[in-house]
């Protein structure tokens, strides 16, 4: 089944999002309006207006508010990707050239600027303090995790605990954000916004994971970039820190970061022993354990159609592989 499928009843909803996202991010400059468009045009799950609409279910849910919280939190995502591209000197993204690489840095740069403004922007049409502060935390902490990846970029000598961190700000709190702001902007109890914000933790955790590992396990068609591009890159991931505790691996991969003319075949070995070595098995394990606290937490909510779909989307999750 399709991600898709299992909140299947929510696609009038999400397409009025998809528009207002369209319509937010419009811009009289023709550089901007075509750079802003051309990430959210490539495509996206577009998981984060689920996961607020789905929040909202557990409440007085008003489209408008929903609506107003999904835009916001979708185009922080795309904005931190268009970031993430210059960081990573990425040219591709979801199978279409990067901003960066159709034009330059510079551009990217001030695009992903601009698309978090007109985030900010769209959010005040929600008269809710707690609902600001909440983004404005989750910004900040957004900003943190990139800066943690930077630092720790070709890093070798870091562990398993600040690997989480890293992924919690990356990944995790956007998607707990999420949840959180469509309980606040439907006015749900604070002991179902509490179990919502829990929920939509484990499964962001649980989701960057099996990123991580599909960076290895997935083709180059699935992935719309090579396989292993993250190590390529120098991120050191869940599989690769598992895969660390080899000697031998490490120096191969040592040797490997200190070559000056490295190119992506240089990685060829270490990639085909990390796929090997039973790392990628260790990190799925760890992904079920987070995808476990994810349906405990679910278990403090009253029983309707958006719980059965907030399960349904962390057992897909859980059986992802492309």
């Amino acid at each position: 089944m399709k991600l898709a499928m299992i909140y299947s009843f929510l696609k009038q909803d999400l397409a009025a999002i998809e528009q207002a996202v369209n319509e937010t991010i419009q811009s009289d400059n023709p550089v901007l309006r075509e750079a802003s468009s051309q990430l959210l045009n490539a495509g996206g799950k577009r998981i984060r207006p689920v996961f607020v609409l789905l929040a909202g279910k557990f409440g007085d849910y008003q489209l408008d508010q929903m609506k107003a919280v999904a835009v916001s939190l979708e185009l922080i995502h795309t904005a931190s990707l268009v970031h993430d591209d210059v960081i990573d000197e990425a040219e591709m993204r979801r199978g279409e050239p990067t901003i960066k690489s159709k034009w330059d840095n510079r551009i990217a740069m001030y695009t992903g600027d601009y698309i978090f403004a007109r985030s900010l922007e769209n959010l005040t049409t929600i008269n809710n303090p707690r609902a600001h502060q909440v983004l404005a935390e989750t910004m900040v902490e957004l900003c943190l995790g990139e800066i943690e990846q930077i630092k720790d970029k070709y890093n070798l000598e870091q562990n398993v605990r600040r690997y989480l961190r890293r992924i919690k700000r990356k990944t995790a709190i956007l998607i707990a954000a999420s949840c959180r702001m469509g309980a606040i902007a439907a006015n749900v109890s604070e002991v179902e916004e509490k179990a919502l914000q829990r929920y939509g933790y484990y499964v962001g955790m649980s989701y960057q994971i099996i990123d991580d590992i599909l960076d290895f396990t997935a083709s180059e068609k699935e992935l719309g970039k090579p396989s292993g591009s993250d190590l390529i890159q120098g991120n050191i991931t869940l599989p690769v820190l598992y895969s660390l505790e080899d000697p031998e691996l490490k120096s191969d991969l040592m040797s490997v970061f200190l070559r000056e003319d490295k190119t992506p075949d240089d990685f060829e070995k270490v990639i085909t022993k990390i796929k090997t070595n039973g790392s990628i098995e260790r990190s799925f394990e760890l992904s079920d354990r987070y995808l476990k606290k994810a349906y405990e937490a679910l278990s403090q909510l009253p029983q309707n159609r958006a719980k059965q779909t907030l399960k349904g989307i962390a057992k897909y999750i859980g059986k992802r592989r492309a």
